[in-house]
């Protein structure tokens, strides 16, 4: 589990970064800041239809046919919770603690990550930078909110014994403490089926934190125990981890585009670089994480745009418990806006070019928080 805090916890320099901070935001008009209004919230929620509802949006469905009671705009909502979600999982909070911080981001914001609120407060939260929950450009970082949220409720004394509501409000110190009830179904219904998406998450049934390292993995990659890339054990930098071999029934251009981006492993990453010479002396030639992606389809005729936050756009949406060979992976940001991409590569393995000062290599999956997934053949 600790190592899901390197694809949440740290935004590293990546070509995307200028272009934005991965926020969605939306308007004071559009806003419905929840401590008014409860007129929304689900009185009688069946969990498991909700959960099933999720899924579809976690499986790329646009949202138009999906229904969700408490979520009017589910394809902006549902990837939020997925990313408080995947931030409780980096900081190996328990399922109640993602329940808690699930039920408190719908009270105060109803997943929408605004951009203003009561006073100075703002994010799916409402966090408020007077208060001391950081910048108000911090708070409106998704990642960042989730991050603090839950680390003001582990500070909690005794907050695991508490209701939802209670323990929601002993963070929020809200002007409506029994507000937080409300939401703790729904909440359920989202934890109960974002957590499959995750390596080992559908294995904290007992509320206490799964250790990904040790349990086998039923999410993000599908794979039985040892399947996930923690058989072949550690993995030098830059190296093919003894006894993998491309799958017999990957695709050919991916086979292609994961034959091609192994010749790149090694070679250190560059911001921006074009990943047209690698090996060259030029370091623009060098690698980024969406430059490695592009040009490694393109040696497969596949054309790709050039960044991450385009990338996440290209094919179609796969879950991330049925990826094939070739599939991109979203990571770190947002599902809907994130800042990391990597190529898998079957067996539990995934190729990257990582960050400034890393060479491209190949990972386990199991360290990688998968926000979002992409079919590109």
């Amino acid at each position: 589990m600790k190592a899901l805090a390197a694809g949440i916890g740290v935004v590293f320099l990546s070509p995307i970064l200028i272009a934005g901070t991965g926020m969605m935001l939306v308007s004071s008009a559009d806003a419905v800041h929840t401590s008014t209004s409860l007129s929304n919230c689900p009185t009688d929620l069946d969990t498991d239809k909700a959960a099933g509802q999720v899924t579809k949006i976690l499986d790329g469905a646009s949202g138009k046919n999906v229904h969700i009671e408490g979520l009017d705009v589910p394809a902006e909502q549902v990837p939020n919770a997925q990313t408080i979600v995947a931030a409780g999982l980096s900081l190996d909070v328990p399922k109640k603690g993602q329940v808690v911080a699930l039920a408190t981001a719908m009270q105060e914001s109803r997943l929408r990550n605004l951009n203003s609120g009561d006073r100075d407060s703002l994010g799916l939260f409402q966090q408020r930078p007077s208060q001391g929950w950081g910048s108000a450009q911090q708070i409106r970082d998704p990642v960042y909110a989730s991050e603090q949220f839950y680390k003001h409720l582990l500070k909690v004394d005794g907050w695991q014994q508490m209701t939802v509501t209670q323990a929601a409000q002993a963070v929020q110190k809200s002007g409506l403490p029994d507000a937080y009830a409300q939401w703790e179904n729904l909440a359920t219904a989202l934890q109960k089926a974002i957590v499959k998406t995750f390596p080992g998450g559908g294995n904290d049934a007992d509320g206490k934190g799964a250790d990904q390292g040790k349990q086998p993995s039923t999410g993000t990659s599908g794979c039985a125990p040892g399947q996930d890339g923690s058989g072949f054990g550690r993995i030098p930098e830059g190296s093919v981890p003894k006894g993998y071999k491309i799958p017999k029934d990957a695709d050919p251009k991916a086979r292609k585009a994961i034959e091609w981006a192994m010749h790149q492993l090694g070679t250190l990453y560059q911001w921006g670089g074009s990943c047209t010479n690698a090996h060259g002396p030029d370091p623009m030639g060098r690698c980024d994480c969406s430059s490695l992606m592009q040009q490694a389809y393109a040696h497969a005729d596949v054309h790709l745009t050039r960044t991450t936050y385009t990338q996440v756009t290209e094919g179609k949406a796969v879950s991330p418990a049925r990826l094939k060979p070739g599939d991109l992976i979203f990571s770190r940001g947002t599902a809907a806006r994130p800042e990391h991409v990597g190529m898998y590569m079957g067996a539990g393995l995934a190729i990257e070019a990582p960050r400034t000062t890393k060479p491209v290599r190949i990972t386990p999956i199991k360290n990688w928080t998968i926000l979002a997934a992409r079919r590109v053949l």
